[in-house]
């Protein structure tokens, strides 16, 4: 393609790319060029690249040159681009910047961000008088075309920006996602999309996701969805809502009975697979511009005298070095992987903090108030240091940001190679920043980090199938906005890229359970939400289904939070506290039911001391300076170990020639391992059995991360039962197992030499995983959260909400019944799906299963090696919450080298 020329620009930007001493990027104008060709496209750069200016530079131009609106109803002119951001602090942070070109060269365009924390009265306005450039989320943008001026609304659209497209597309708010894109195609077909990534491994993934999937040569299957569908009759007054259904108009005929047999979790490859596209078929890919350069970074490790212990994530030694750090930089950011990490960090810096530097804490359970505040405090450049976990890892731009220290192992090259992109935020100067391992474990992972952001290595996700339950959802959506066909929502559903393989089986399937919950459920006029009237268009039942579907939008379903509130003690009568403080944010509902009067946790930087439950609040008071906190335990935020980096820790682990590149701590302690036992080759399984206080343990390492490693624990100890080795428990961690029981593991395996290869085969994701999982509570909480994003539990009522306990009673419930009467229900392969590649991550397990196929090492010792340490810390470490954790750990961890190197 030939290099797009300036020209393309207007003067009064070209004046003002000069007035600014900058030149536009060939980038810029490539895809100002392709907008104007009406094309679609797929910007791949590094940070600093001028990303967000290459996206919205065709809308300034076309907006500046369309004029401003006459200001009359039937003048004004509609929404033009779309703006969608993964985070709601990404799109405050470009919408601020976008306004600095607007102003200086007076372009007459409006901008407005539309989040979950706009005003209501803000977003009737917008529906009324929509702006020209709206940034949103994911969520914003289904609730928009589920309103019922929808088409209205963006019938004028001409362009979508996806920001961070490589951080949606492999989750199910991706999905959502891609369902209201190619929803948003169909109303306004002249709209094109401009996806931004700056990480990225497969292009075509998402250049796929850019641009409708419909095949000219496929059509769907046509007939009626199954014969239990309600039907009624639209008012006329009110066409996407129906009437009940009169005396007569309902028809329904006994559907065959459910399938009998409980298929396993093969079953997730039954729903469909999206088609290959061909190479000649490029109408089907979005244009593809990738930005080539940049600054290599500056990233090291941060090294430490003292030595790491072999368990644990507090990083408590490094927080002098790491204040060191923040002191002696001008703003730096400081990540962390878990909310409970942030707590920790955030405190100890502070306790550390004797020049009162300003330093914020950030992470999605505070108030929003307080995190506005801290985003606002960071652009004026008013801060220190911030502590952040992953709700500042994209895109947002702060200049003054010239440091960034990860606390902790990354667990993944791509997400390590987006947080250090917020240092120096400038395409041609390098980012600076600090990996800091908490034990010697992440040393290794480190190690492997390094070396992939120095090669420029991605381990982004694989696209995935689009989710059944998010299906359910969309279409409730749609029926709140407008009555539709079937056939016609089908073509729709299939041009979306996570789709385009849905079969009109499983489309059916969606569209019964959304209409009467599935054949086991029909009976319930509570799960019937759609309906079919006479004109043979579908529609919501009424107002009320409408409301509760824009209540629970989303597909983030996090553990049942509650808000925590700052009480004020009564001087006239103490020991009485009143609610009259602000809100400071919101706990897991778990965890708080575990608090009686007296005790203090940790949360928004402060010690607090917990004075009971009030009002579904949480009341708290300040506790005494010096007083040692619990911590909450927040169970969102956790990232396992990415595949990627897990084959270049073994990679490192067996190569003794790597080794020298470690800290000397680390080599000695592999040296102690080779003697010992011996250090596993890159596809070998180490298993060590050993003795130890009256009970049998045996270790291995598959370092496949803790997800999959649990539920290998699991089967473990249901293989060993069989054996009669009698198992007691188990515990994992991102990198090893360890399983302790009664019988003497080493003796079995000793009387008969097939029987590691037997513990470990594969089929152990046959039948025995099935068996697990029906009477797993694991199951029970996957099948949770697919019923909430479905519909069939709403969370949230009109002025009320359900609390956690309630949700999972209700779930739990409706599960057993489906489990026993309907095994093929929609949800219950939904939950199969996300078993197999989320919660209990099946699909690596499986990977890891076939790799050390012939390749059991068995190291029958006479106790612990210095590698099993690691893992066996792990047993009784989730009931140490005091501030002496890490002395706990520590003096459990000198005993057992004691032991190993005796």
């Amino acid at each position: 393609m030939p290099k797009a020329s300036a020209s393309l620009l207007p003067k009064t930007f070209r004046d003002w790319f000069k007035h600014r001493g900058w030149k536009p990027r060939e980038h810029q104008l490539d895809l100002l060029a392709k907008a104007g060709q009406g094309r679609s496209v797929l910007l791949v750069a590094p940070t600093g690249a001028g990303k967000t200016l290459a996206g919205f530079l065709p809308s300034l131009v076309e907006l500046a040159e369309r004029g401003p609106g006459r200001g009359t109803a039937k003048d004004k002119r509609g929404l033009h681009t779309l703006y969608i951001s993964p985070l709601k602090a990404l799109a405050t942070d470009i919408a601020r910047n976008l306004e600095t070109p607007v102003q200086e060269m007076a372009l007459p365009i409006r901008i407005e961000t539309r989040t979950g924390d706009t005003p209501s009265h803000k977003r009737a306005r917008q529906i009324e008088r929509p702006p020209d450039i709206l940034l949103t989320t994911p969520e914003q943008l289904a609730l928009l075309l589920a309103h019922a001026e929808a088409r209205e609304f963006f019938k004028d659209l001409r362009r979508v920006v996806l920001d961070e497209l490589h951080s949606l597309v492999t989750s199910k708010r991706g999905d959502l996602l891609s369902l209201g894109l190619a929803r948003l195609m169909t109303i306004a077909p002249q709209a094109t999309a401009v996806g931004l990534s700056a990480t990225v491994r497969e292009p075509d993934d998402l250049r796929k996701y850019l641009v409708p999937q419909r095949d000219p040569n496929i059509s769907p299957l046509r007939g009626e969805v199954a014969p239990e569908v309600r039907e009624g009759v639209g008012t006329a007054t009110s066409p996407n809502v129906a009437l009940p259904p009169h005396p007569g108009a309902l028809t329904r005929s006994d559907p065959p009975p459910p399938k009998s047999d409980v298929s396993d979790l093969e079953e997730q490859k039954r729903i469909s697979g999206a088609p290959e596209i061909r190479g000649e078929d490029e109408d089907r890919l979005a244009d593809l511009v990738v930005v080539q350069g940049g600054a290599q970074p500056d990233i090291r490790m941060l090294e430490l005298d003292a030595r790491l212990p072999l368990a644990g994530h507090t990083a408590s030694l490094s927080m002098p070095s790491i204040y060191e750090l923040i002191r002696t930089h001008k703003t730096t950011l400081v990540f962390v992987n878990t909310r409970l990490q942030a707590e920790y960090t955030f405190q100890e810096l502070w306790k550390l903090n004797e020049d009162g530097l300003a330093i914020a804490l950030h992470h999605g359970s505070l108030d929003v108030s307080q995190r506005r505040r801290v985003e606002e405090a960071m652009a004026a450049g008013k801060l220190k240091a911030v502590v952040c976990t992953a709700t500042l890892d994209l895109g947002i731009d702060w200049g003054d940001v010239d440091l960034v220290v990860n606390v902790g192992a990354p667990k993944g090259a791509s997400r390590i190679m987006q947080r250090i992109g917020r240092s120096n935020h400038r395409m041609d100067e390098p980012s600076e920043a600090y990996l800091v391992p908490a034990n010697r474990f992440e040393i290794l992972e480190c190690r492997a980090a390094l070396d992939a952001v120095h090669e420029a290595a991605q381990d982004t996700p694989d696209a995935r199938i689009g989710a059944l339950d998010v299906l359910c959802q969309h279409i409730l959506g749609m029926a709140c906005a407008d009555p539709f066909r079937l056939e016609e929502l089908y073509e729709e559903i299939c041009a979306a890229a996570p789709y385009a393989g849905l079969t009109w089986e499983d489309f059916e399937a969606c569209v019964a359970f959304v209409a009467t919950g599935g054949y086991s459920l029909r009976a319930y006029e509570r799960f019937a939400k759609i309906v079919k009237g006479n004109d043979g268009l579908w529609r919501v039942r009424d107002a009320r289904v409408a409301q509760q579907y824009r209540m629970n939008v989303g597909t983030i379903v996090e553990s049942s939070m509650i808000k925590v509130r700052l009480g004020r003690s009564m001087r006239s009568r103490p020991g009485t506290v009143l609610p009259r403080g602000r809100i400071l944010g919101e706990i897991e509902e778990g965890f708080a039911e575990t608090l009686t009067p007296g005790d203090t946790f940790l949360f928004a930087g402060e010690v607090l001391r917990f004075e009971g439950i009030a009002e579904d609040e949480v009341l708290a008071t300040r506790a005494r300076a010096g007083t040692d906190p619990m911590v909450p335990s927040y169970e969102g935020g956790k990232f396992p170990l990415s595949t990627f980096l897990a084959a270049r820790v073994r990679a490192i682990l067996a190569d003794p020639f790597e080794w020298d590149r470690l800290p000397p701590q680390m080599t000695e302690w592999l040296l102690q391992q080779r003697r010992r036992s011996i250090v596993p080759g890159p596809r070998d399984l180490l298993v060590e059995t050993f003795p130890r206080a009256n009970r049998f343990y045996m270790t291995c390492f598959p370092f496949e991360g803790r997800l999959a490693h649990q539920t290998l624990g699991m089967l473990l100890t249901r293989r060993m039962e069989r054996a009669g080795l009698k198992p007691l428990g188990f515990v994992a961690n991102d990198y090893g197992i360890a399983v302790y029981a009664s019988g003497d593991i080493a003796a079995r395996a000793g009387r008969d030499p097939g029987f590691m290869d037997e513990l470990f085969s594969e089929d152990m994701l046959g039948d025995d995983l099935e068996d697990w999982l029906a009477e797993s509570s694991l199951m029970k909480r996957t099948f949770r959260q697919c019923a909430v994003i479905a519909g069939l539990i709403e969370r949230r009522f009109p002025g009320q909400q359900k609390t956690g306990k309630q949700v999972t009673i209700s779930t739990d419930l409706v599960y057993d019944v489906l489990r026993k009467h309907e095994p093929d229900h929609v949800l219950l392969r939904a939950a199969r799906a996300d078993a197999a590649t989320g919660l209990l991550d099946v699909r690596r397990l499986g990977m890891m299963l076939q790799r050390i196929r012939g390749r059991i090492i068995h190291k029958p010792l006479d106790r612990v090696s210095p590698l099993s340490v690691s893992v066996m810390l792990e047993i009784g470490r989730e009931r140490v919450y005091s501030d002496n954790a890490d002395e706990i750990l520590a003096e459990a961890e000198a005993a057992l080298l004691d032991e190993a190197l005796a």
